[in-house]
């Protein structure tokens, strides 16, 4: 019986292997990709499964992950610190949003350009939603709550380098 349970385990392992970058999954959609919390209270896993242990609980909803393997109704996640747990796929959305990163304070801008006006700060952990990221551009355009304008992307997490956001 102790073989029986050892091969299981072996088998529920690579049976859950992270898919390799760039792979299509069965919903049709690419590896890895960014995605948002659904919900304030999303509980963080160490296994694609409820029977694995809660490691920690988000609380900001909207706050952006980037999906990096999928198991069943499970999605691996990497946070904006780099940790990677497992959260149950209702839970995520596919909305873009961003977290500001950059230590302090960030700017926002009122056009694409580092030189533009300034018309607000936003400090680091806010979250807001991505309006667009135009090619060849190191800005977004971003909303946090009714205020709008430009932020340089290295500023935030959420957005990869030279995506395009329509």
């Amino acid at each position: 019986m102790k073989i029986f349970w050892s091969l299981l385990a072996v088998f529920c392992l690579f049976s859950a292997a992270p898919a390799q970058s760039g792979e299509d999954e069965p919903d049709g959609r690419l590896l890895p990709r960014m995605a948002s919390l659904r919900s304030k209270l999303v509980n963080a896993r160490s296994g694609p499964g409820s029977r694995y242990p809660i490691e920690w609980v988000y609380k900001q909803k909207n706050a952006p992950v980037e999906i990096i393997a999928e198991f069943d109704l499970w999605r691996q996640i990497r946070d904006w610190e780099g940790s990677e747990t497992w959260v149950y796929k209702p839970m995520l959305s596919s909305g873009r949003w961003i977290k500001m990163t950059r230590q302090g304070t960030s700017n926002i801008y009122a056009k694409p350009e580092a030189d533009a006006k300034i018309i607000a700060k936003v400090e680091d952990q806010v979250i807001g939603e991505v309006e667009k990221c135009p090619e060849g551009k190191d800005f977004c355009l971003i909303k946090f709550a009714t205020l709008e304008g430009w932020v340089n992307r290295n500023d935030f997490f959420g957005v990869y380098p030279g995506e395009v956001i329509d």
